[in-house]
């Protein structure tokens, strides 16, 4: 065509660009079957067969948390599949209608959920625009899932997809997976035969069977490996298995052992640190079946496994299990749900013991799976006490802020290998406490915290009373106490009091995986502390008042299981392992841990918190935001007649942030005042509470004029 073109041209060509434009106009008016307009399909067939596909669009917001209708044009009929990902124009209004289609809006991505033969919907149905990718990545099991968790959380099908199912990567899809492998021999019990009932559980797994166990594991290396021979025993049995840890060290532990026990090949790593290709790649093979085990951190808790045989969660209690995102799904309950529609097996383990675990033994659902005090003693290591009146006498403390005793003890230890030094990082705000016995002031009418007001008058965090004559129910004083040791210098004394000892950091700018087995000074933040080679010889576990004083229910609990996740990492008392910490030795917290008891305090917590109605066992519901949006939302919403409200009191103003800090997911922003509500219903009512909620949320984003508020189930902190 160019070329004949150039003939006609004959140097006057001025007058063929517009002959070409009219050729083409003309030659598309004469053709027989006319061309599509590009993602509308005006004019084209529809598929033959079940020519409507149900699609869940994606936007987050609860008023559009349904599905909808699309016409499937022909050419899009063999991939327009159920779990693909589609592109629809989403936003038409129902004038805007050509050739008996629907047209005009964005468009936006979505799933094709399923294919009909007829729609609700008596109107014209718009068209798929696209199907981006044929490879289903949404199935009937993680749809389901997704749409409890949805339920659970008060929030919307689309943002929970958002979580379960990573972003395309095209390179990714175009690899095949490798062939899955046969199921390997089972494996023994291996150290599993420590616990009364290890090796009965393993070899339940191995049989098929679906055992339910909250394991309290022994201090050491060892639980990595035991929870490796768990996944292999399940895999034995021709089942998948999922497991989900806090961060990527702990999954990386987690990978060494399945390699070392299994080989490379049977087991996918899902975390953050694999990029968004190899990531993907990893996902696709476990949604294809070529990998019938996964490892990984939170977002790992929707891995579509095939034939689940086992559910594991490790360290539960952790905060990096809670998703920051909406609806803000906890890994431990989405397991549990995960472990009632797919009737497996379900292990939750960890050094320390959470309340909800405490919880899932009291109701039956789980059995414990612990060793006997023997064994505890002698893995454990010696834990010894510096008390408020020790360090009144303590001169030294009183120059250097650290003890004699924790003194001594690096000292001599330090001949031996690495001695671990536990500081609370900054940010702990205490709570009031009696200056005699150091219970917690709490309120009289709901049992919330007491906080100290810049006019030296009580009120409380929860439901906003004033509190004129507070009086210890414990021991009956009248005066208070909020005392937080600093830690900011640390590292500088402990260098200028072991001037030839090394002394190593590993914090929030920098996290340490491993130190070496020599002598060494290593001062960590909790949950950064690295694991020493041969195991510490001592730790320090200093300024435990920061981390008892904060302003939180689960300030106790929270508090043993840092102190235990440290103490665990130290050689046995048989080695000479020795552990300080300095607190209250009186204190519940304190004594579990020298006790080595976290089952005990967990069952203690639970009874007192279901004398009070507390979490877990009452649900709860935060409502958070400008004081007229908070009133605005409790005046419409319809909440069950056993429903208590307690406040709304306000939240502490956020400051601005420096560059490149984080804030803190739920925090107001920076220089708004907002206030928050805590919603509370006995148990058994939680579905109704979440279900109120979800739709005096939506109606109100339908209103469009309505301040949003944010909703959150089962907070974790409560105050």
């Amino acid at each position: 065509m160019s070329s004949e073109n150039g003939g006609a041209d004959g140097g006057g060509g001025d007058g063929a660009p517009p002959e070409q434009l009219a050729l083409i106009r003309e030659s598309v008016r004469q053709a027989k079957t006319p061309r599509a307009k590009p993602r509308t399909w005006r004019g084209a067939a529809l598929a033959k067969e079940l020519p409507v596909a149900r699609v869940l669009v994606d936007k987050g917001v609860l008023h559009l948390d349904r599905y909808f209708d699309y016409a499937v044009p022909e050419e899009l009929d063999a991939d327009a599949q159920p779990g693909v990902r589609v592109r629809v124009r989403f936003g038409a209004g129902r004038h805007r209608v050509r050739e008996g289609r629907r047209e005009g809006g964005g468009l936006i991505d979505g799933f094709l959920i399923e294919r009909r033969a007829e729609s609700d919907y008596d109107g014209p149905l718009a068209a798929l625009a696209q199907v981006v990718s044929p490879e289903p990545v949404l199935g009937t099991e993680l749809l389901d899932l997704a749409r409890s968790v949805a339920d659970r959380y008060a929030g919307s099908l689309a943002d929970v997809l958002q979580l379960a199912v990573p972003p395309r990567n095209a390179r990714a899809e175009q690899r095949p997976s490798p062939d899955p492998l046969p199921p390997p021999s089972a494996p023994d019990a291996g150290t599993w035969a420590r616990y009364d009932q290890g090796p009965a559980f393993v070899e339940a797994l191995a049989s098929g069977g679906a055992p339910r166990a909250v394991w309290t594991a022994l201090p050491g290396p060892a639980w990595s490996d035991e929870l490796a021979r768990a996944v292999a025993a399940t895999l034995a049995s021709g089942r998948g298995a999922l497991v989900v840890v806090p961060d990527g060290r702990v999954a990386a532990r987690v990978d060494a052992s399945l390699t070392a026990l299994l080989g490379p090949g049977r087991h996918a790593l899902l975390t953050a640190d694999a990029g968004p290709e190899k990531r993907y790649r990893e996902w696709l093979a476990v949604r294809r079946g070529a990998v019938r085990a996964v490892v990984g951190t939170r977002a790992a808790m929707f891995a579509p496994v095939r034939d689940l045989g086992l559910l594991a969660i490790w360290d539960d209690a952790d905060g990096s299990h809670s998703e920051p995102h909406a609806p803000q799904p906890h890994a431990r309950d989405v397991l549990l749900l995960r472990a009632a529609q797919d009737k497996c097996a379900f292990l939750l383990g960890s050094w320390s013991c959470s309340v909800e675990a405490a919880q899932l033994v009291d109701s039956g659902w789980a059995r414990p799976l612990a060793a006997s005090r023997e064994e505890v003693r002698r893995a454990a290591p010696l834990v010894r006490t510096v008390g408020d009146g020790d360090l009144a006498r303590d001169e030294a403390a009183r120059v250097a802020r650290l003890p004699s005793l924790a003194w001594q003890v690096a000292r001599e230890r330090l001949r031996h290998g690495p001695v671990l030094v536990q500081v609370p990082r900054r940010g702990y705000v205490p709570r009031m406490a009696c200056v005699r016995c150091r219970e917690a002031a709490r309120c009289r009418h709901c049992a919330g915290p007491l906080e100290a007001q810049d006019t030296g008058a009580l009120r409380c965090a929860w439901c906003a009373r004033e509190e004129t004559a507070w009086r210890c129910p414990e021991c009956g004083a009248t005066k208070l106490r909020a005392q937080i040791v600093g830690a900011r210098r640390t590292a500088e004394e402990l260098g200028r009091a072991f001037p030839a000892v090394p002394v190593r950091t590993s914090g929030r700018e920098q996290v340490l995986d491993t130190v070496p087995g020599t002598p060494a000074l290593v001062v960590s933040t909790p949950g950064a502390e690295p694991v020493a080679e041969g195991g510490y010889a001592a730790a320090l576990l200093l300024d435990g008042w920061a981390l008892l004083g904060r302003p939180d229910l689960r300030a106790g609990e929270e508090a043993l299981r840092r102190w235990l996740d440290a103490a665990a990492l130290v050689r046995g008392q048989s080695e000479g392992g020795t552990v300080v910490v300095v607190a209250e030795p009186t204190l519940r917290p304190v004594q579990a841990l020298v006790r080595w008891d976290p089952v005990g305090h967990a069952v203690r917590e639970l009874a007192e918190r279901a004398e009070l109605g507390f979490p877990p066992v009452s649900r709860m519901a935060a409502v958070a935001g400008p004081p007229a949006a908070v009133a605005d939302f409790l005046a419409t919403v319809e909440l069950p007649p056993e429903a208590e409200v307690l406040g709304p009191v306000p939240v502490p103003v956020t400051r601005v942030q420096p560059a490149g800090a984080s804030r803190r997911p739920g925090a107001p922003p920076p220089g708004e005042e907002w206030e928050r509500a805590l919603i509370r219903v006995p148990p058994g009512r939680g579905a109704v509470l979440a279900s109120a909620l979800k739709a005096a949320q939506a109606a109100r984003t339908a209103r469009g004029s309505a301040e949003p508020v944010r909703l959150r189930m089962d907070p974790p902190d409560i105050g």
